[in-house]
């Protein structure tokens, strides 16, 4: 077995960081688009639906190039484990927080995800977190506090529910990474994505087939085809590529284009506290993949 590298001592992969790109802004667009959709159908439905399909597409995507599906023998129990914490814990939980949040919040708040996975890939990979690197990840967080006090978050009665859901969605992911790297899934990305989203989506799927109208129909293509077929695809071809912290660093991205397509989109407010807010998360991301 190849080695688990040191965070901030192996060469990033270019590569690596063109799917981690990718898989970040696919998520952070889908923010808005999901609190839209949740005006038209129940989280967990919308949310499960496209999973189930989504597996299924990437499925015979794998099988027309070649890639086996089969699940190595004694791999059944830890491709369960991951798929329920990296994307059923992440899937439902950010699903029902937006009931309570807006797109921004949730955004924000679900993206600690590079705190959890700092803390368990260090004593479970040996991925020790340089201190340039853990500065820039504190200015990164500290960037993401100013966003959500300036877009007005508080830990009121009736966002506490959200707040909730959201941070531990984002705890479900960071275990789920660290553990994929950990459990050494040897698969080939598409197939572990494609297992990964059928097990996640039939855990979660409470079908709902009412009429949906053509935003509904584009949202819901969206969610199937982009966030859950291309972003996870590209989200396990990084994870092989690079260290985990480094990807998950990488993620803080996606408030960054979540906040901004929720105003865009959504016509959530976007301040001038927002915008340097954005600016210095987008630096401290930056500077995290360089050292």
């Amino acid at each position: 077995m190849t080695p688990v590298p040191v965070a901030g001592r192996a060469p990033l992969s270019p590569l690596g960081l063109g799917f981690l790109v990718v898989a970040s802004t696919g998520w952070g667009l889908n923010f808005p688009i999901m609190k839209f959709l949740l005006t038209e159908w129940p989280p967990l439905s919308s949310r499960g639906l496209c999973g189930v399909v989504g597996a299924i597409a990437l499925g015979l995507v794998a099988v027309a190039r070649g890639q086996p599906l089969r699940v190595p023998d004694g791999m059944w129990t830890r491709l369960a484990l991951v798929s329920t914490l990296s994307i059923g814990g992440w899937v439902a939980s950010m699903g029902l927080a937006l009931i309570w949040l807006r797109a921004s919040e949730a955004a924000v708040l679900g993206i600690s995800i590079p705190v959890w996975v700092a803390l368990v890939a260090w004593p479970v990979l040996g991925e020790r977190v340089s201190l340039p690197r853990a500065l820039a990840l504190g200015v990164a967080l500290a960037g993401i506090a100013a966003l959500i006090g300036g877009g007005g978050l508080d830990a009121s009665l009736g966002k506490l529910p959200g707040i909730l859901f959201a941070l531990a969605g984002a705890l479900c992911v960071g275990l789920g990474t660290v553990l994929t790297k950990f459990f050494k899934l040897a698969m080939p990305p598409l197939s572990l994505a494609a297992w990964q989203l059928a097990i996640a989506g039939v855990l979660i799927e409470q079908p709902q087939l009412a009429a949906l109208s053509q935003f509904g129909w584009a949202s819901m293509i969206y969610m199937t085809l982009i966030q859950f077929c291309l972003c996870y695809v590209c989200w396990f071809a990084a994870l092989e590529r690079l260290p985990a912290a480094t990807a998950s660093i990488g993620t803080l991205l996606v408030p960054v284009v979540g906040v901004l397509a929720a105003a865009a989109m959504l016509r959530e407010p976007l301040s001038t506290s927002d915008i340097a807010a954005l600016v210095v998360t987008f630096a401290a991301v930056a500077v995290a993949l360089r050292t």
